[in-house]
């Protein structure tokens, strides 16, 4: 079976088969509007919420152009200033209007100056998926692919947090230490049998105190020679 490569001139045929092929993107990607303008040369091309309510826009292109990139940011500013009226408008959604909405682009390809300018974006969350649109034998669809995925910048502080549970572990020998003068002064009662040793050296004193009496007794028998 031969594949070949469908070329989609119309962003309004690609917008429709994006909305029936978001299961490719995100599976809990629900479509809250379409088409919305933002001003004489931008307009928001799909406005969806996630699983979570927070609120995703994807800018579409059946080219690669850079100005895309400008045009999402736009949009972006506007779902920000509006997004408390967007959740009261369709209520019947499930929107989180205090989560800062997100950005999906989604195009044939994609420079390395948008790429690059993506990836060293601070502050947006965008993701970018390529599209292609396949025909295999008489089934046509469409196939989309992330070629770059948002990552949270929280992680370096997350590591630094660990950093502080290591001098913690460091700390546990210290504990030891406190340890140590208890082992010193256990063998202190061995100084106390140390008393003990002068205790024989006071019998013979004793002895010697006997034998002063004998001294005595002499000069008495002097007295009775006289």
């Amino acid at each position: 079976m031969s594949i070949e490569e469908i070329s989609v001139e119309s962003k309004e045929e690609l917008e429709q088969m994006v909305t029936r092929e978001m299961k490719q993107i995100e599976k809990e990607l629900t479509v809250v509007c379409n088409r919305v303008p933002i001003n004489d040369k931008t307009t928001m091309d799909i406005l969806c919420h996630d699983s979570k309510g927070q609120l995703v826009v994807l800018q579409l292109n059946v080219k690669e152009d850079d100005n895309m990139l400008l045009q999402g940011i736009q949009s972006l500013d506007y779902i920000e200033k509006y997004r408390s009226f967007l959740k009261a408008t369709y209520s019947k959604h499930k929107i989180d209007d205090e989560e800062k909405p997100r950005l999906i682009l989604v195009a044939p390809s994609f420079s390395e100056t948008l790429h690059h300018a993506v990836e060293h974006m601070h502050g947006i969350h965008i993701d970018l998926y390529e599209w292609e649109y396949l025909k295999i034998g008489d089934h046509k669809g469409l196939r989309l692919q992330p070629i770059f995925t948002w990552k949270p910048q929280e992680k370096p502080e997350e590591k630094k947090k660990t950093k502080p549970a290591e001098k913690k572990e460091q700390k546990k020998p210290e504990k030891k230490e406190e340890q140590l003068p208890e082992m010193i002064e256990k063998p202190e009662p061995v100084i106390e049998e140390e008393p003990k040793f002068p205790t024989p050296f006071k019998k013979p004193e004793e002895e010697k105190d006997e034998f002063k009496p004998d001294k005595k007794k002499g000069p008495s028998k002097k007295k009775g020679w006289f």
